[in-house]
């Protein structure tokens, strides 16, 4: 195994127990104990585990029931609704190479997301959204139509919503607006600016930041973090994605929380317990376990 591929070393242990509040432990290397014990072993106690289609969304829902310390997000990733809708012939998500099913397949998908979303383990409506990065205008329709059907599915089942906005912030803000955000919305992997905080704030949207707060060029995101309401803010992995620095690159998993809690700490001038509690009674409260 070369070294960029090795998993980086375990950061010290939190002295504050913490959530890990958006991963996906299905695309990671090894078994779901193993990587709880490691996140454990430094402090990070609970995550909530994320589905992307309907397969990833069912595993999500079960992981969940078996393990105490996993709440799931059910849903449909914005760039899967239109590849539901007109078919994946690169087969670039897992499934494979797909035909189109039409909007009657993208329904069949959204009831089973409804019927997971019911059950007591899953927490949260996610991850949802719009994402103009990797669909085009073609898709755009599949895609914003399931937004919206997600955001009623968080509503009507009381769970949080947990938003992809990928090169979409207006037209995200634009949706919730236009259907009413569920009470508990958590943006994801934050990625707007700090004038789009203030924005999220006045809503009482949280703000969940992942490893590349980390990153030299994203001094966007770490004003975003200062102006932040300490009150609506969440830490996240995105793994196997977004590895905090100084291991960008390498496979990202839950136990490397520390290494982003503490580089948000210094952003906002506070200590990494004071930090650590507030994600703690945040994330608790976002998706309420």
């Amino acid at each position: 195994m070369s070294a960029k591929d090795a998993p980086p070393p375990l950061p010290e242990p939190l002295l504050v127990e913490v959530a890990d509040s958006h991963t996906h432990l299905d695309l990671q290397s090894g078994t779901v104990e193993e990587a709880l014990v490691k996140a454990a072993a430094v402090g990070v106690t609970t995550v909530v585990q994320v589905g992307c289609d309907v397969k990833g969304s069912q595993w999500a829902a079960e992981t969940a029931a078996a393990h105490e310390h996993v709440h799931a997000a059910v849903a449909l990733h914005p760039n899967e609704a239109p590849r539901i809708v007109l078919g994946d012939p690169d087969g670039w998500s897992r499934q494979g190479a797909r035909e189109g099913g039409g909007d009657a397949a993208l329904d069949d998908a959204l009831t089973e997301i409804d019927r997971l979303a019911a059950l007591p383990y899953v927490r949260g409506v996610g991850e949802t959204g719009l994402d103009f990065f990797r669909t085009g205008p073609e898709g755009i329709a599949a895609q914003e139509r399931s937004f919206r059907a997600h955001i009623e599915i968080a509503k009507r089942h009381g769970k949080a919503l947990v938003i992809h906005d990928r090169e979409a912030h207006a037209d995200v803000l634009r949706v919730l607006d236009e259907e009413g955000a569920p009470e508990r919305t958590v943006f994801h992997c934050y990625s707007g600016d700090a004038a789009m905080a203030e924005i999220c704030a006045a809503k009482g949207y949280y703000m969940s930041f992942a490893g590349n707060v980390t990153f030299k060029n994203a001094q966007h995101l770490r004003d975003a973090l200062a102006v932040a309401p300490l009150e609506l803010v969440l830490v996240e992995t995105d793994a196997p994605f977004l590895t905090p620095a100084p291991y960008r690159g390498r496979p990202n998993a839950p136990y490397l929380i520390p290494v982003t809690l503490r580089a948000m700490a210094e952003v906002r001038g506070i200590g990494e317990n004071e930090m650590a509690e507030a994600i703690a009674v945040n994330t608790a409260r976002a998706f309420d376990y």
